[in-house]
């Protein structure tokens, strides 16, 4: 997704900082902007390293207006036969050294009193399947601090919203639909989101008609969690 919303800000004009965990994640950045040399910039980021947390803000030439928050490990267990490790590494990365991140963007912003800061989390957030308790825990505890970064600087000029999206056809989202091919029989609307249109979302969300959608959540998911799952039509 993250991959389908930088063309767009680019021909918007904004430059966007794409951050990659490894070689092959800069690869594929570097292949699918291909046509957008030297309209942004990359930074490596991996939540289990804290020098790379650091380098986004001081690695890069860019100043920072926004942020959009697609990252996300994956770790599925049963809780009762998790392994003790894992759940200490996966909470680390992805709430702790999250809330670090959002410290460092939020006084980058708080000089210059304005920023707008978005997390793609997940329907799995309020409807989790069996064995993704860990990651619908870990998208909750990220809405919250998100949700409370609106709160607490909105005055500054800083506002938050959080996009819960559903099935999308991307990314972690492709996977599970290949191996769930029924999974989208539940989603009122009768397919997936595209990746595109989660990028025209953000676009809007991030342009100034939004601003007053703050400290909150959005749910993007053709009605997934609208309704009881097994009741909709075949």
């Amino acid at each position: 997704m993250a991959l389908c919303l930088a063309p767009m800000l680019i021909t918007k004009g904004i430059v966007p900082v794409l951050t990659f965990r490894n070689g092959e994640g800069q690869r594929k950045i570097a292949s699918h902007l291909a046509s957008s040399e030297g309209r942004y910039e990359v930074v490596r980021l991996d939540l289990n390293d804290p020098a790379s947390i650091e380098a986004i803000f001081f690695g890069t030439s860019s100043s920072f207006d926004f942020l959009v928050d697609f990252a996300q490990g994956d770790y599925e267990s049963f809780i009762a036969g998790a392994d003790e490790s894992r759940i200490y590494s996966y909470f680390m990365e992805n709430v702790a050294a999250r809330a670090v991140v959002l410290k460092h963007v939020a006084r980058a912003m708080l000089g210059r009193r304005r920023g707008r800061l978005i997390y793609v989390s997940s329907s799995a957030a309020e409807r989790p399947a069996p064995g993704q308790g860990f990651y619908g825990a870990a998208k909750l505890a990220s809405e919250a601090l998100y949700r409370n970064c609106g709160l607490e600087l909105a005055g500054k000029g800083i506002t938050s919203v959080i996009l819960r999206a559903g099935y999308v056809e991307a990314g972690r989202g492709r996977a599970f639909l290949e191996t769930r091919p029924g999974a989208v029989k539940q989603v009122p609307i009768g397919r997936a989101l595209t990746a595109e249109e989660i990028g025209e979302a953000i676009l809007f969300l991030l342009s100034p008609a939004a601003v007053g959608i703050n400290a909150t959540v959005l749910t993007m998911d053709g009605g997934l969690c609208a309704g009881k799952s097994g009741l909709l039509k075949a």
